[in-house]
């Protein structure tokens, strides 16, 4: 009597779920149809790859920015690691909404929330959209694994057909019904797993927005490049440009960059006309998000990163000295580092 008491409060946390499993379903399916269906995301050639999408999480990713660095440095791999990830979300996705293995997919959900949630919790232009998203996936997958799939589920259909599988102690474990766990450990279980989750949205919160004490600071608003390796070599300038913040939609437009001497007289100054025609094979790019030349100036994606070389005759008759290196975006802003010239 106890064991169908306790099966019957299953099946009705389950059907008191319904809506978040058919949303957060969706939510993950949809992406599978999104990037195969109505739009080709996974072409590398074709706008909106959802490589270069990836790409865009690398700056301020939380602890999984090694992963992705490696990811963006080598094409081919990537591609294969953002097809595997698509069709996982859409096995992920569908299950769930069928209520299929339900506690398994539920740890996918988790995984794959996580995994937004340090990969791109802090960007979003006019509120916190990756954070939440990913948060909220969290606490979701942990409630759905909790619960299980009530009546509208193919997991209850093949409780009801008294299905072999269904036979299996691992089958509570992966799909639904009562938890092979004692109720003590499942207070436990429920009270742990719900102040960690909590632990994880206070801290992720701060860190990528500040949302808990302090200052409030939106990365995703204003485009910041940083400029590293300058050096000026014979007749040329190189120097590396990461551009670590700003809109993910569209890139820094660069219409200036400019080299002056201690003195503030300006060496050397391209123009937005001049970095619209910059060469290309004066471009070396790390990562898949490329810098190139756009129709009056030169475009930086979020996070991309390159190496950009300057020839120039005046650099040859430069005297021993420190040089200011400036660029300058469109929107006003300006970045500046400094490059030593020696005898």
């Amino acid at each position: 009597m106890q064991h169908k008491n306790l099966a019957q409060s299953y099946q009705l946390a389950g059907l008191f779920t319904l809506s978040i499993r058919l949303v957060v379903g969706w939510t993950y399916f949809s992406a599978f149809w999104r990037r195969l269906f109505l739009a080709n995301k996974l072409d590398p050639e074709a706008a909106g790859y959802i490589g270069e999408k990836f790409n865009h999480f690398l700056p301020n990713a939380l602890g999984i920015g090694p992963v992705i660095e490696y990811l963006v440095s080598i094409p081919e791999v990537l591609w294969w690691a953002m097809a595997a990830f698509t069709i996982i979300e859409g096995i992920v996705g569908l299950f769930i909404m069928l209520g299929l293995f339900t506690r398994l997919m539920s740890a996918g959900v988790f995984g794959l929330a996580m995994g937004i949630l340090l990969g791109s919790g802090w960007i979003g232009t006019t509120c916190l959209d990756e954070w939440q998203i990913g948060i909220l996936g969290i606490a979701s997958g942990f409630t759905l694994f909790l619960s299980g799939s009530g009546r509208y589920s193919l997991d209850y259909y093949l409780q009801k057909k008294d299905h072999a599988i269904t036979k299996h102690k691992w089958f509570s474990w992966l799909g639904s019904g009562v938890l092979p766990i004692q109720l003590t450990k499942l207070h436990r279980l429920v009270f742990a797993g719900s102040f960690l989750i909590l632990f994880i949205t206070l801290f992720t919160n701060q860190h990528f927005h500040g949302g808990v004490w302090g200052n409030l600071h939106n990365k995703s608003v204003k485009p910041k490049i940083e400029i590293a390796e300058a050096k000026i070599a014979k007749d040329q300038l190189s120097f590396q440009v990461f551009r670590v913040e700003g809109a993910d939609v569209y890139g820094s437009f660069l219409i200036g960059i400019e080299l002056m001497d201690e003195s503030g007289q300006t060496v050397i100054a391209l123009d937005g006309d001049d970095l619209a025609a910059f060469p290309e094979e004066n471009i070396s790019n790390n990562y898949v998000a490329r810098v190139k030349p756009g129709k009056h100036s030169l475009v930086i994606p979020l996070g991309a990163k390159a190496t950009l070389s300057i020839e120039n005759d005046q650099l040859q008759q430069l005297m021993a000295g420190k040089y200011e290196l400036k660029l300058l975006d469109i929107s006003g802003a300006s970045w500046s580092a400094f490059v030593e010239v020696e005898n």
